[in-house]
């Protein structure tokens, strides 16, 4: 009897300590934080607006050798110093690019689509994940800047 009384609390001390593990997991990978809009201004300007919230964030901005209408970034720089690729590749918990498509309606308005990635790391040999995009580099915010930028409210 005794020895049944040992067991069954074993058992009900590891059920429970499983179900609390489980609870403490990290936050679960998501997909592209993504944002479309239209916004009443020419093709060119909300391009130069796009380049320059993204370059000022931190971004080197690229798509020479993509169409007009695509604007893309590597990752965003986290520190201005030598030692930015080792936080980024060894040492970095986060780490974000961004996807721009400019789509021009008509003479007046263009259609702003923009994807941000953003990938999380637990340690210093943990690879990279992707996660929830935080405020700051999300593609909400992104467009709320090339808004203010443009002078569009």
């Amino acid at each position: 009897m005794r020895r049944q009384n040992t067991l069954t609390r074993g058992t009900v001390v590891l059920a429970v300590a499983a179900l609390m593990s489980s609870c403490a997991t990290t936050q679960t990978p998501a997909g592209p934080d993504s944002v479309e809009a239209v916004l009443v201004a020419p093709q060119n300007l909300v391009r130069a607006a796009v380049v320059e919230v993204l370059t000022e964030a931190g971004y080197e901005v690229g798509g020479e050798d993509q169409p007009d209408r695509v604007l893309s970034t590597g990752y965003r720089q986290e520190i201005d110093s030598p030692w930015n690729w080792l936080l980024v590749c060894r040492f970095g918990v986060s780490r974000s690019r961004v996807h721009a498509t400019i789509i021009p309606e008509n003479e007046t308005a263009t259609r702003l689509i923009i994807q941000v990635s953003y990938e999380s790391k637990g340690g210093l040999f943990a690879s990279w994940r992707p996660y929830e995009t935080p405020l700051q580099p999300s593609a909400a915010n992104q467009l709320r800047l090339v808004r203010n930028t443009l002078g569009l409210l």
